[in-house]
């Protein structure tokens, strides 16, 4: 399999610390890409035309999008990482509040990055952040009991979801301070990100 990616996306880490964590990383290889929604660079468009990364070619055809590929990636690997039961449905809202939060983030990175000084909104960027620090105080306030449950042998999808999520945070708005209102999601956002996984794909500075 290959998987074309980008070291600083934050979806493509969703992939690779499941990987790690499934013991995948031999039946991998990493093609790298990079570009930006003015300019595909090396994207790989003849395989996801949405032009984006991740994007993983397998046997069975071509996947792209994080969810898909996690999906499949633990399929392949039978890892856990999406449990049975009613325990499924928390774990894919946890995983969609996760993604939502990147979603947000990557929008404001996109605001000071790609558009000129002249044409940024401040209030499009502050209303982003209010939907991180909205899904942020939930997650405070009604998800530390699913956060600390006892842990797996392999993490399920929300817990890595989450851990991108705040590892890109920390990493593009970390000066948000996002950790001050909420120290148990704080306690265990510095737990999980110090996971092996996670440490072996943390993004280069």
């Amino acid at each position: 399999m290959q998987l074309y990616y980008s070291p600083t996306s934050p979806y493509v880490r969703k992939i690779t610390v499941l990987i790690h964590e499934a013991g995948l990383a031999d039946r991998v290889q990493r093609i790298p890409a990079s570009g930006t929604p003015l300019e595909p660079g090396s994207l790989p468009l003849a395989e996801n035309p949405l032009g984006k990364v991740p994007v993983l070619t397998t046997p069975h055809g071509t996947l792209y999008d994080s969810r898909v590929i996690c999906r499949y990636l633990d399929d392949l690997a039978g890892a856990g990482a999406y449990p049975t039961g009613d325990a499924l449905w928390r774990t894919l809202v946890l995983e969609s509040t996760a993604d939502g939060i990147l979603d947000a983030a990557l929008l404001m990175v996109y605001e000071a990055r790609l558009r000129p000084e002249e044409m940024r909104y401040q209030p499009w960027v502050d209303a982003q952040w209010a939907k991180i620090a909205r899904a942020l105080d939930v997650l405070e306030a009604d998800w530390m009991d699913h956060l600390t449950a006892p842990p797996l042998a392999c993490p399920n999808i929300g817990h890595i979801a989450l851990g991108a999520a705040l590892g890109y945070v920390d990493f593009r708005l970390g000066a948000r301070e996002w950790r001050l209102s909420r120290p148990a999601l704080a306690q265990w956002a510095d737990g999980f990100l110090a996971r092996p996984s996670m440490q072996a794909t943390v993004p280069p500075a």
